[in-house]
């Protein structure tokens, strides 16, 4: 989360499920839209491989049962995340052709450890883009391969026909849409309820080694529930921990609004406690983020 704010890259949410993904114009997104009962995963990635297959022959790219695409039995290429609903489904998948490889390893590392839920687990994974490995591929050629694969898979005629997804005209509310699954209310506030158990690394002029700390809370629908930190009492007095938490109880997982909140207590104390609430705070806001 740092990197992305200090590279003013937004984040969203998307409805489907699935783990983090790194966008920018070097990463094709594919969408198939489908009837719940049309809804083939297996056969939309098959598109895919042909697609790949028709344009570069020479490249080795199978999908998963993870429903991934590898290139030569390794490297990823591209990831599945779905949605359904009573009646229809959705289906989408990222294709890496020349993405910012460095950007994408940097920003998809976790800042906050110790995130323990019942979600399910990000797997990391090598990955590749098609232009690694081969250089002439023409993002052009690309789209043209998959449309054609496309119309010989479902037996259709259409046409590669660009649009403007921000077009209100041609559909309408997605400015709204935007809006929401960038907000805070959506992004952070619906996720499912986590716990944060982790050890918390403090410094103090006076001892060299500095002591250490455990932090555990959890959170819900984006708000601390509950929070508990164990701390040396000849570091802190227990009642200055204890207060702490107290003061983080009902506030948001977010450093921005955390912040403010631990600002009005750090006004409390003064000299050697105040220095060292002060990096207890640090410390506990770069947790969140």
């Amino acid at each position: 989360m740092p990197a992305m704010r200090r590279a003013m890259i937004p984040l969203a949410r998307r409805r489907s499920g699935g783990g983090t993904v790194y966008h920018d114009l070097g990463n094709l997104n594919l969408t198939f839209f489908a009837s719940k009962k049309a809804y083939d995963r297996q056969r939309n990635l098959k598109v895919v491989t042909e697609a790949l297959r028709r344009v570069c022959p020479e490249l080795d790219v199978q999908a998963t049962d993870r429903f991934d695409i590898l290139l030569k039995g390794h490297h990823k290429i591209s990831g599945t995340a779905s949605r359904l609903s009573r009646k229809s489904s959705y289906h989408h998948c990222t294709l890496l052709h020349s993405a910012d490889r460095s950007a994408l390893s940097s920003l998809l590392r976790p800042s906050c450890t110790g995130i323990q839920s019942n979600a399910t687990p990000s797997v990391p994974s090598p990955v590749a883009n098609l232009t690694d490995h081969a250089p002439s591929l023409q993002w052009e050629e690309l789209l043209e391969a998959l449309v054609q694969q496309y119309n010989s898979e479902f037996g259709l005629t259409s046409a590669l026909t660009p649009v403007s997804p921000s077009d209100e005209s041609l559909f309408p509310g997605v400015g709204n849409m935007e809006a929401e699954l960038r907000s805070w209310e959506w992004t952070f506030g619906k996720t499912p309820k986590f716990r944060v158990e982790t050890q918390l690394e403090l410094r103090d002029e006076q001892l060299a080694a500095g002591c250490s700390a455990y932090l555990h809370m959890e959170v819900k629908n984006g708000l601390v529930e509950s929070c508990r930190m164990d701390i040396p009492a000849n570091w802190l007095p227990l009642r200055l921990s204890s207060t702490l938490s107290e003061v983080l109880l009902g506030e948001r997982f977010c450093p921005h609004r955390a912040a403010a909140a631990l600002t009005v207590f750090l006004r409390s104390e003064s000299g050697q406690l105040h220095r060292r609430l002060c990096n207890l705070c640090e410390v506990l806001l770069a947790v969140m983020g």
